[in-house]
């Protein structure tokens, strides 16, 4: 039975390690089971003022602002989203990745390759 946010790691003998990256919150206190992704609330803030910022590039468009001047909004959207980007890589780096390879579970790493190539692009 696999939890909702349960991430597995299989080692090479076979060994299964679940862990979760989900927070329960008791009197405003985070309580941790496995390890947490510790900028979490970061990045949902950053997520969330980007969400904001492209509503307001849309409400440019709607008003018949200037190319120019949208095009220079974009470009602030585009540098907030790679730099979430980055927030959320370093993150799954200092935390996922360490539990992966110490229990050796190269599909984890090969995972985080493949999104790494698909952010850079």
């Amino acid at each position: 039975m696999t939890a909702e946010g349960v991430h597995t790691h299989i080692a090479p003998d076979g060994t299964v390690y679940e862990h979760t990256h989900e927070e329960t919150h008791d009197h405003g206190h985070s309580h941790v089971h496995g390890h947490v992704h510790t900028n979490t609330k970061a990045v949902v803030n950053r997520l969330s003022r980007a969400i904001g910022h492209l509503e307001s590039i849309k409400r440019m468009v709607e008003d018949g602002r200037d190319c120019s001047e949208v095009l220079v909004q974009l470009s602030a959207v585009k540098s907030a989203i790679n730099n979430t980007g980055k927030v959320i890589l370093k993150d799954h780096i200092e935390h996922c990745l360490v539990d992966a390879v110490e229990c050796g579970d190269m599909d984890a790493i090969a995972d985080l390759t493949e999104a790494i190539d698909r952010f850079i692009k």
